[in-house]
């Protein structure tokens, strides 16, 4: 009995705050934690690029005589010590060819990884490597209207 009037002022100053604290509601947004899954598989998703450019071909021409050779390269040495004209003529043999190449980019990496025994998959901007962290939240549904 001697503790109920420490308690009676407590409960009464309990009470005359109620009102103050059910004007204020207090929703949680959401329960999250993080985990690891584990990465089954990694696709790349490529994007395919075509460029066009312009090569020189040239046809190929029978080997030169063993004396004509010595003497081209003594002239195209000469050429070089002194200099190469730069309005020198295209080789005739030559022609510029349009040539097609196509590269490939990884642009995303589809993951197939199992939680829990379930598996999931998403695509991702990197590839994860063996674990993938993942973020777990709980939201509960509210309906709009309530049933008494």
């Amino acid at each position: 009995m001697k503790r109920l009037p420490l308690t009676l002022p407590l409960l009464l100053a309990l009470m005359v705050a109620a009102p103050a604290w059910s004007q204020e509601t207090v929703i949680q947004s959401e329960n999250v934690r993080f985990a690891y899954a584990q990465v089954l598989r990694v696709t790349p998703v490529y994007q395919t690029l075509t460029t066009t450019g312009v090569e020189e071909q040239c046809d190929q021409s029978p080997a030169p005589d063993n004396d004509q050779s010595r003497l081209s390269r003594v002239v195209g040495a000469v050429k070089d010590a002194l200099g190469r004209q730069s309005d020198e003529q295209p080789d005739p043999d030559c022609r510029a060819v349009p040539v097609e190449r196509e590269f490939r980019r990884p642009i995303a990496y589809d993951v197939d990884y199992v939680y829990k025994g379930a598996k999931y998959r998403s695509r991702l901007p990197d590839d994860p490597g063996n674990r993938l962290r993942i973020r777990i939240g709980v939201t509960p549904v509210v309906s709009g209207s309530r049933s008494l």
